[in-house]
């Protein structure tokens, strides 16, 4: 074996251990505990909280050179805020379109068996983002979570929706590859940490404003290997549905808080960098692993 390959293998398997640390450490955060089990040992909690930091510095670090070329005054933020939807890392990735228009079954079972896998949980993202916010961003945040729990059905909510995914096309349990766990890892700790809530605001915009067209190639997919009308159906309303919820995210999140906080327009374009460019990292693995 090359040293370049010996190298490859052992950052693999770096990056393999440190997210599945992080994964757990989110969970535990996350998840209400049900049998009392002990805490973290605080020096343990520590280490973690280290590795959580460091991994999310080197993020936003890779990110700051396009930070610098965001504007600076609410307008034309928005606006470069918006053409992230075209000039954003991985958007409009060849992925889609081969999964739109030539994957088989088993190649569109383990994409999505890694696209759940780094779910992060939008709802429960959006609940902790909104911690302490001010009331206009607070309450259009509030109104996502609403639809994100179906609006009060537990039969519509998306999660559950998602869910539905896994459970009819009895997704593969395969191994999760790092990309996709430190996608939900980056989510995760944006929404967790509170010196990083404006980064997760533009993080969480960056996923409405780009899921869309992702999604709907994907119903595309399921579409064309005529798959039941309810196994599509999370995808189908996440194509038309986000696109409402982008504008509204940019009018009642983003453009009061830049207005109120004008200081945070670097943060919230770092925390959807970050998040684009967790996507594309994700999307290039995918192409490799499935050998496009």
């Amino acid at each position: 074996m090359s040293t370049v390959a010996s190298l490859t293998l052992a950052r693999e398997a770096d990056q393999q251990r440190l997210h599945d640390q992080l994964r757990d450490f989110s969970r535990r955060r996350l998840r209400p505990v049900v049998a009392m089990e002990a805490p973290l040992a605080p020096a343990e909690e520590a280490r973690l909280r280290a590795l959580e930091e460091h991994f999310l510095q080197a993020e936003l670090a890779a990110v700051q050179a396009t930070v610098a070329t965001a504007p600076t005054t609410a307008g034309a933020f928005l606006d470069w805020f918006e053409a992230l939807r075209e000039q954003g890392p991985g958007q409009f990735d060849p992925l889609f379109d081969w999964l739109a228009e030539q994957a088989e079954l088993p190649a569109l079972r383990w994409f999505l068996s890694q696209e759940l896998a780094g779910e992060a949980g939008f709802d429960d993202l959006a609940a902790l983002t909104q911690l302490g916010m001010p009331p206009a961003a607070k309450l259009e945040i509030a109104r996502n979570y609403w639809d994100e729990m179906g609006r009060g059905r537990q039969s519509k909510m998306h999660g559950l929706l998602l869910q539905r995914v896994a459970t009819h096309l009895r997704l593969p349990h395969v191994p999760t590859v790092w990309e996709s766990l430190a996608l939900a890892n980056g989510m995760a700790g944006m929404a967790l940490n509170r010196h990083y809530a404006f980064h997760a605001v533009g993080a969480l915009g960056a996923v409405e404003l780009t899921a869309p067209d992702r999604v709907e190639r994907v119903h595309a997919a399921m579409r064309r290997l005529d798959l039941p009308r309810r196994v599509g159906h999370y995808h189908l309303l996440h194509a038309s549905l986000d696109r409402v919820h982008w504008r509204d995210w940019r009018d009642g999140v983003i453009a009061p808080l830049i207005e109120i906080y004008p200081q945070t327009m670097p943060r919230i374009a770092a925390g959807a960098l970050v998040r684009l460019r967790a996507g594309a990292r994700c999307f290039a693995r995918y192409r490799q692993q499935l050998e496009l």
